[in-house]
């Protein structure tokens, strides 16, 4: 059993069970919350596939942490002309744990 859930601008693949990072969200550790943006929904002998979400599908989930990630380095550099800058980002994240499936 799987399905195609959408958060952040991004598509995941869960199933029961996983642990996944995504895109900061508004709740804090230990809530419980559902995924109602679900694409696709399977099981061993039926499909859902949504045009573009499954009507009723949700996917419960409780979080895990709340963090940010490693930092990333961002250089710009023009050669020949003295041009240099360097910046730093950390993207914030959500860890959650997928739970039960509903519709």
């Amino acid at each position: 059993m799987f399905a195609v859930i959408e958060t952040g601008g991004k598509q995941y693949t869960v199933s029961p069970g996983d642990s996944l990072r995504v895109e900061k969200l508004p709740f804090k550790e230990g809530e419980s919350f559902s995924f109602d943006k679900v694409l696709l929904t399977a099981n061993e002998d039926t499909v859902r596939v949504g045009t573009p979400y499954v009507g009723g599908a949700t996917v419960g989930a409780n979080v895990v942490s709340v963090g940010r990630d490693k930092k990333k380095i961002v250089f710009r550099y023009h050669s020949k002309t003295r041009y240099r800058k360097k910046k730093g980002h950390r993207q914030h994240y959500t860890e959650v744990k997928i739970g039960d499936f509903a519709g």
